[in-house]
């Protein structure tokens, strides 16, 4: 790297160090110690079933960042091995490795999904205190829709049920999350519903639920029905894009199914935020570019494509205006997975940035000016977030 790029850098990795960041689409981080088998699994995001005997999951671009990373934070040497960094990790205990981790990742606001493993991780207030900062609930729509459905609500019913659970949840969440692409893909009909089709899917739906015990909420109508139910409520949207585990069709999370929805005149009122969105990043920059209230991150990506995390980042600022990219980590279980998506994307967006700096491309000045607004200032903007802490 040329002198001159090294010092934008370095500026650049200042600025973006002192900045507390707003991670904008995190769940929580494990409440006990994980098995190694367990902490392995969480290394592999799109494989669901457990790694077989033999697989190491530190051999991987995330696995690698966690020891050239993480390791120093537990008192290691970096690019410790794992089983050094394994024996460290176990003898601190979960309590320390979280605070440990939550701490150096310099987050001043956590906007918590609620609505994935809430039984083995930590509650949003846990985690804000493990981390500092304050907490923020994201409420997972699918969720809302299978508790009213186990309750026994009929299906005439479901409608009225389902919006009062959704304006009670809402009180104090800063926004609805949907998970869409998992359950049924964006290549479907997302106009509102009439309420004579609610309730006739519902009440397919509830047969299903008998026949197979199974409440997993699937139907692309009853989504689209929570989904709009939530835009009339004003909150920003997230719709899972891209990487995701072998349950989801990728080929149907590519966001440029979802035009004609982004189209509809009562969407274009509240923010839509694109999760993740690899391999669509370019896809998604097209969408913020094409319309005002769409925003994308490049979060949960970054850690897994740990060394080449620059090019992901590079790739996220093509298209979209600068004021419409957010921070997200998307951590979940390891705390490692919260740090290091700080980590890997301060030195991605500086090494990025940096570079446009170096070749007279930006001004120093503007250069420093979009990475806060892209740490933070989009996020306080976008969630109404209260601005202090910056």
């Amino acid at each position: 790297m040329a002198p001159r790029t090294v010092g934008a850098v370095r500026d650049l990795l200042a600025v973006v160090g002192a900045t507390p960041l707003v991670d904008h689409h995190v769940h929580a981080a494990f409440r006990a110690a994980p098995s190694r088998a367990a902490y392995g699994d969480a290394l592999n995001e799109a494989d669901t079933d457990p790694l077989p005997a033999g697989v190491d999951p530190f051999d991987s671009q995330v696995g690698f960042a966690v020891r050239a990373w993480c390791a120093p934070v537990l008192g290691l040497d970096r690019h410790a091995a794992p089983d050094d960094y394994w024996a460290r990790r176990t003898e601190l205990g979960e309590d320390e490795v979280n605070r440990r981790f939550l701490t150096a990742a310099g987050v001043s606001d956590w906007l918590v999904d609620t609505g994935h493993r809430a039984d083995d991780l930590l509650t949003p207030t846990e985690l804000a205190t493990a981390g500092g900062g304050r907490a923020h609930e994201v409420v997972r729509l699918e969720s809302l829709a299978e508790s009213v459905a186990q309750a026994g609500t009929e299906p005439r019913a479901y409608a009225a049920a389902f919006g009062a659970l959704l304006a009670d949840r809402v009180r104090g969440a800063v926004a609805v999350k949907s998970v869409l692409a998992y359950r049924a893909g964006f290549d479907v009909d997302l106009s509102r519903p009439s309420d004579a089709q609610v309730e006739r899917h519902v009440a397919a739906w509830l047969k299903e639920v008998g026949r197979t015990g199974s409440v997993r909420l699937t139907d692309p109508r009853l989504i689209a029905f929570g989904i709009h139910e939530a835009i009339g409520l004003a909150l920003p949207l997230q719709l899972h894009v891209g990487l995701g585990d072998r349950d989801m069709d990728l080929r149907r999370s590519d966001p440029l199914l979802l035009t004609d929805f982004l189209r509809m005149p009562e969407v274009s009122s509240v923010p839509v935020m694109l999760l993740h969105c690899y391999p669509f990043e370019r896809q998604a920059g097209y969408l913020a570019q094409a319309f005002r209230n769409v925003f994308l991150d490049v979060g949960l990506s970054v850690n897994f494509l740990g060394a080449r995390a620059a090019s992901l980042v590079a790739r996220s600022l093509e298209l979209a205006p600068f004021g419409q990219v957010l921070y997200s980590s998307d951590g979940c279980g390891p705390a490692e997975l919260h740090f290091l998506g700080a980590r890997l994307w301060r030195n991605a967006i500086a090494r990025v940035v940096g570079g446009f700096v170096a070749d007279d491309e930006w001004a120093a000045a503007d250069a420093s000016r979009v990475v806060r607004m892209i740490a933070r200032d989009n996020a306080v903007r976008a969630y109404g977030l209260p601005a202090t802490g910056s």
